[in-house]
């Protein structure tokens, strides 16, 4: 078997590498470059998604009527190698890749009206509240409880090494509502 990207892919291949050209700015560049954490400063992450969104090239892993490309599997490839290839900074995955995608298989309409669009605009920055002292993200050892309390959660519980909780304005998180399993 021999893998090769066919014409239209190559085509778009040269599409991405133009755009990446013409915008994605130098300062950005360096700064992902310089950058020892796995993901880069708020101010250059949410820098770098506005100039994708823009270009509606943010979330290729959305539906359309989302924001998403319905770019196939190849595509996709090629729009994340060719951003890694011209050193573009890492966009934080937590509300574009994790959050996102569970809002738009399982949230209700209302959910997915109010968060997706700040999602995108990096107006809701998410983290995510998974690891708890002694356990990690065990399920099994789970401490962290969520207690019905009218029509909201009331969470009591610790979580730890929560990335980029510092500039982050919403959470989600793992937590048991129900202790008998």
């Amino acid at each position: 078997m021999e893998l090769q990207f066919n014409k239209d892919e190559l085509n778009f291949q040269k599409e991405v590498i133009g755009f990446l050209h013409s915008n994605l700015p130098e300062h950005l560049v360096k700064a992902a470059r310089k950058t020892t954490a796995v993901f880069p400063e708020k101010d250059i992450a949410l820098e770098w998604q506005a100039i994708l969104e823009k270009k509606g090239w943010l979330v290729p892993s959305w539906p359309e009527e989302y924001g998403g490309t319905n770019w196939n599997p190849a595509q996709k490839y090629i729009f994340s190698l060719e951003c890694s290839n011209a050193g573009a900074p890492s966009l934080i995955p937590m509300g574009l890749n994790m959050l996102g995608p569970v809002l738009i298989g399982y949230g209700t309409k209302e959910q997915k009206d109010f968060y997706l669009p700040r999602i995108i605009s990096g107006e809701d920055y998410w983290c995510q509240g998974y690891s708890e002292p002694g356990s990690g993200s065990d399920l099994a050892s789970l401490m962290c409880k969520a207690e019905l309390k009218g029509d909201k959660y009331i969470v009591n519980g610790t979580k730890i090494w929560t990335t980029h909780a510092h500039y982050a304005n919403k959470i989600f998180c793992l937590v048991r509502t129900d202790n008998s399993g």
